[in-house]
């Protein structure tokens, strides 16, 4: 079963990519922008959240699939990565998927030259988790050069160059 969160992460994917999610009752489309904010959705995700929950996800759905989000949210439906291009997609957990990928009518997508969409960034988080790593390593001493040359060395390297 699909909880709540990996639907809105499963959202945010697709938002990345320009993919609108269809709102019920002809109420137009949402592409919430900036989808994400200081770690978290922002809240232009969160109206559209809101938007979509008005009707539980009844007759809301992204654009370029057939299952609503009321429908994704049900124990039959789960969310996994597509074999073609590995962003999530929604699949029955019992039966055949007969539903597209959402990638399907986008002409340029896989791309494997761009940034594929991901997840929130906690910046601090991650801020602090490089000072740390970078603490840990001006505290270690310092490495040894892995071999010096003396000054005949180097005589008997210029001499070797001189004979090729």
């Amino acid at each position: 079963m699909a909880t709540q969160d990996q639907v809105r992460e499963f959202l945010a994917h697709w938002f990345q990519l320009g993919k609108p999610v269809v709102l019920a009752e002809d109420r137009g489309e949402c592409l919430p922008s900036p989808i994400y904010y200081k770690g978290g959705y922002s809240q232009s995700f969160e109206n559209c959240w809101h938007q979509i929950m008005v009707t539980s996800g009844q007759g809301c759905y992204l654009q370029g699939t057939t299952q609503s989000i009321a429908t994704m949210l049900t124990p039959a439906w789960d969310i996994a990565a597509c074999a073609r291009c590995e962003m999530p997609v929604a699949i029955p957990i019992l039966g055949l998927n007969t539903c597209p990928c959402p990638c399907h009518d986008l002409h340029t997508w896989p791309n494997t030259e761009v940034p594929m969409p991901r997840p929130a960034v906690d910046e601090e988080q991650h801020l602090s988790d490089l000072q740390d790593r970078l603490e840990q390593v001006a505290e270690q001493p310092p490495l040894l050069p892995r071999c010096s040359y003396e000054a005949e060395d180097t005589n008997v390297f210029s001499s070797w160059r001189k004979m090729s």
